[in-house]
């Protein structure tokens, strides 16, 4: 059966912004939760039911680690991002990707410069992250002339190179992380969650959750009994450790945590 999803319809080819030249566009969808509980219930030959029952198969799918009817699902977006963000996508190697090319094409003067209320210090306890506080709107206005500055000189060199002749393949290779580029990407459902709950993570790098939070809504216009599913279970759900069932049951009987130091700050932020 051919799932057709108006709300999905609805905003096919559409670009969803995201910082300052970047886009989301849903390319095309194969799939919705009446296929997934299709897949699943295809072992002993029944299909989609009930609402309320397709939901409870969805949530118990989900749950259990019952992936592969997820995989049944899958997306085609189209996304415009800055390269340093695109490096940490490319981490996620279960999907299929095709990349604008700078040997092939002559790359457009645009480049990320993050808005001051984004810009932070090297945060002290995490070696890959910035502080949750901006830095003053001086400073911030410092670092983004700064960026500036150096973003315009260093196309205004790309070009001149071109002008010579020099090869694009040569012509680009100063060219900051900070440039733009394109690419389609083909996931399925169940990778797409893998790859939404870490870059939705609140110790994911901001640039990239925001890709990631509009990915999510796309999502939940194909899938909304699944996304709503995953938001519960996945995103806002927290699993724990053997050592960590038994201080819960330690914690419960009055007893003190019987964790160690670093064992129990990891803990108690999972409980907060």
């Amino acid at each position: 059966m051919h799932c057709i999803n108006e709300e999905a319809e609805a905003i096919l080819d559409k670009e969803f912004p995201v910082l300052d030249h970047g886009f989301v566009r849903l390319v095309d969808y194969m799939g919705s939760d009446q296929r997934i509980v299709q897949a699943a219930r295809v072992s002993y030959g029944e299909g989609t039911k009930t609402y309320r029952q397709d939901k409870g198969l969805i949530n118990y799918l989900l749950r259990n680690d019952h992936t592969s009817p997820f995989e049944q699902v899958v997306f085609t977006f189209h996304v415009k991002m800055p390269i340093f963000v695109a490096r940490q996508w490319t981490r996620h190697r279960t999907a299929r990707m095709n990349e604008i090319s700078g040997r092939y094409s002559i790359l457009p003067d645009e480049c990320y410069i993050p808005d001051a209320e984004h810009i932070a210090l090297q945060s002290e306890d995490n070696k890959q992250g910035r502080q949750s506080e901006p830095v003053p709107a001086e400073t911030a206005g410092e670092v983004r002339r700064l960026l500036e500055e150096d973003q315009r000189k260093v196309f205004e060199d790309y070009h001149r190179l071109l002008d010579m002749g020099i090869a694009r393949e040569i012509s680009r290779i100063n060219l900051p992380l900070s440039v733009y580029t394109e690419f389609y990407w083909q996931i399925d459902l169940h990778n797409l969650f893998h790859f939404l709950k870490l870059r939705l993570d609140g110790h994911a790098q901001y640039e990239i959750r925001e890709y990631g939070k509009v990915m999510f809504d796309i999502v939940k216009a194909v899938c909304p009994i699944a996304a709503e599913a995953f938001e519960n279970i996945k995103l806002n759900g927290r699993s724990f450790s053997g050592r960590e069932v038994d201080a819960i049951k330690a914690m419960l009987r009055g007893e003190a945590c019987p964790l160690e130091k670093r064992e129990k700050e990891i803990f108690e932020e999972k409980l907060r």
